[in-house]
């Protein structure tokens, strides 16, 4: 079984920026990739950025790209989600994800199906 942890959420203008961490545990090696996706109230999850654990191959969604920045630390087993230019619709619940299937093409992973294990979620909130 895989754990993982979100930590680094909180309440911030607009404008400004948060770093979120997702600390993966519990079953030995790496998930195939980890993503974040994020649920702002009345809405549905969405997908926000997700990293392949080996290559490295990165795919964001539109709203966020250039803005947002995924990573990963090997070492640590987690991942982190820096978040800048922050603004009042970046506003909900971000979770981390993992997954243990392989595809080869990394838009695959922007689907909340291609994930089989999520965090319990950190809030974030963006006051304009």
């Amino acid at each position: 079984q895989v754990q993982l942890i979100e930590s680094g959420g909180g309440s911030v203008q607009a404008g400004g920026s948060l770093r979120l961490s997702c600390a993966r545990s519990g079953r030995t090696g790496s998930s195939t990739a980890m993503g974040w996706f994020r649920q702002a109230p009345g809405k549905e999850r969405e997908f926000v950025a997700a990293v392949r654990w080996s290559l490295g191959s990165i795919y964001y969604a539109d709203s966020v790209k250039g803005r947002f920045a995924i990573s990963r630390d090997n070492a640590k087993n987690t991942v982190y989600l820096q978040m800048n230019s922050l603004k009042p619709e970046d506003t909900a619940v971000y979770y981390c994800a993992a997954s243990d299937r392989y595809v080869s093409g990394i838009d695959y992973y922007a689907v909340y199906s291609a994930y089989d294990y999520w965090g319990q979620g950190t809030q974030v909130t963006v006051s304009s």
